[in-house]
């Protein structure tokens, strides 16, 4: 099962443990029981400290469970954690043998008094890399507390829990056998979800203390990231205000033009822009969404209103709050997102294996999309609103090889159909001969482009008519003492290293603009 590198980077990886750990494997007769268990027996060949038995009772086999001698295993895994779930599997074993847990005081004491039994159940694809994330955070519960489980389930090897459920998107997270949530979700948010009302106090209380900035950031992907580092670096006070740190950029896979780093995935240049940002001085106000901005008026500080209620102020803004997937915006599509419309093929996509599926996109990620699976599916149809693909040429000669694909150019996505439980098809026009189509289908995946998150900003800055705001060479907006950043902008080709250029620009613009400011 695993190589002689891996090997030798897991046996060094025991090393840390400093309490024993028990593997008990649930398996049957089948060939990914046989599978499991000689990877079981491999990572138990790597340490005294690692014991492995078979006689495990779990309804769900193969799968196993990772706990201490004379306890039950608060941790479990069905199906192989190989691919981006292998990373779980090593920190699971680390963990459970004593390794610390990386995660806040603060947060690991609001875990330990949240009140069980908390069963949670996570549905992934071993190709998924926001599913880890997931993973790791639910097993940290875990090993935090008794009363609460977590059992990772890969929906490949139990197609018919995810047929049942109908998960048709990854990671799908159960809490006591009930729908919990859906997408990538930090530790963070999870408790907040569980324990809600003490996350919110919480929060509010510590938001309730923020003094007066001299720049805040309100978005925490790339671009946000670079200016709160070049503002701290002035040695001015500096926040971070996000959603969720790291942005969009954590939904994609493979990153392979960022200049300097030959090949990385996008959950891990997120962790690493927390990281550097978290090595100055940076108040990061993590969870919080934005609905109102007050630009400063004569001399006074500008305002930023949030969901929870409470105001942040500061001397200068930089607005970094990115882009998000364009909807199509018909009927249909709202009810069946995470039904059987999807935007990630790389998450999602393994959940139709052997189905029918569209892709709708003819652009360079409609066009990966459609090759990707078309590799795992029956069947993929790729519509385009144009009346020529727009991908790289590479791209389009690699999918008109394939056997299992059709194009259809000049279609504008009508509907999308369902049983009131998932999709079953989708209705094109064709505007060459302006009549309509149906299509019988199990998967649609969104592939249009993005959208700038800025509708919270329609009235109080200057927009273009695709809702981006208006940004001068230094990152001004249309108000005094707001800046903005990133592909919430005007500023053309959405990349990662060009949203980080803008953001350092931005930064050192509001720096500029407030040394000529007359002292408060």
């Amino acid at each position: 099962m695993l190589d002689a590198n891996i090997k030798n980077q897991l046996q060094n990886y025991l090393t840390r443990l400093t309490t024993p750990v028990v593997l008990t494997a649930s398996l049957d007769d089948g060939a990914k029981s046989r599978e499991m268990y000689e990877l079981l027996q491999e990572i138990a060949a790597l340490s005294p400290l690692v014991s492995l038995n078979s006689d495990g009772q779990a309804a769900r086999r193969p799968s196993f469970g990772i706990g201490r001698p004379n306890e039950a295993a608060r941790i479990a895994f069905a199906g192989i954690p190989m691919g981006h779930e292998f990373t779980s599997l090593v920190l699971a074993l680390l963990q459970t043998g004593g390794h610390p847990v990386k995660a806040e005081t603060e947060v690991l004491a609001q875990i330990g008094a949240l009140r069980g039994p908390l069963h949670f159940e996570v549905f992934v694809s071993l190709s998924c890399h926001n599913c880890p994330d997931v993973v790791q955070a639910l097993n940290v519960m875990a090993l935090t507390t008794p009363s609460i489980t977590s059992v990772m389930i890969d929906g490949a090897l139990f197609q018919d829990e995810i047929d049942a459920r109908q998960i048709m998107g990854v990671p799908s997270v159960y809490l006591n056998g009930e729908p919990f949530g859906n997408g990538r979700m930090s530790l963070e948010e999870i408790l907040a979800k569980v324990d809600s009302e003490a996350s919110a106090e919480r929060a509010r209380a510590k938001l309730a203390d923020a003094e007066p900035f001299d720049v805040l950031v309100v978005g925490g992907g790339p671009a946000g990231s670079a200016a709160a580092i070049y503002a701290a670096r002035k040695g001015i006070r500096t926040g971070v205000l996000a959603e969720r740190f790291g942005g969009q950029v954590l939904d994609t896979l493979a990153i392979e033009n960022f200049v300097s780093v030959s090949r990385t995935e996008g959950p891990k240049l997120g962790m690493a822009l927390e990281q550097h940002v978290k090595d100055y001085d940076v108040d990061v106000l993590n969870l919080q969404r934005a609905h109102k901005l007050v630009p400063a008026q004569n001399g006074g500080l500008a305002e930023v209103h949030l969901d929870s209620g409470a105001v942040l102020k500061s001397r200068a803004v930089i607005l970094a709050t990115g882009a998000r997937w364009r909807e199509m915006g018909v009927p249909g599509e709202a009810q069946y997102k995470n039904r059987g419309v999807a935007f990630c093929p790389h998450c999602d996509g393994p959940l139709f294996k052997g189905k029918r599926v569209a892709v709708i996109g003819g652009g360079n990620s409609g066009v990966e999309a459609a090759i990707d699976l078309a590799g795992i599916v029956s069947h993929v149809t790729l519509l385009e609103f144009a009346d020529s693909l727009r991908a790289d040429a590479v791209l389009q000669a690699k999918l008109a090889s394939l056997p299992n694909v059709a194009i259809i150019k000049s279609a504008q996505t009508r509907e999308v159909l369902g049983d009131g439980q998932k999709v079953t098809g989708l209705v094109y026009r064709d505007r060459a001969s302006d009549g309509d189509h149906t299509l019988e289908l199990e998967g649609i995946f969104v592939q249009i482009g993005l959208l700038p998150n800025t509708e919270w900003l329609k009235d109080t800055l200057a927009l273009s008519p695709r809702g981006e705001i208006e940004v001068d060479a230094r990152g001004q907006t249309s108000a005094p003492g707001i800046f903005a950043a990133g592909d919430a902008t005007t500023v053309p080709f959405k990349q990662i290293i060009i949203a980080m250029g803008e953001g350092a620009k931005a930064s050192l613009g509001a720096f500029d603009y407030l040394i000529r400011q007359q002292p408060a």
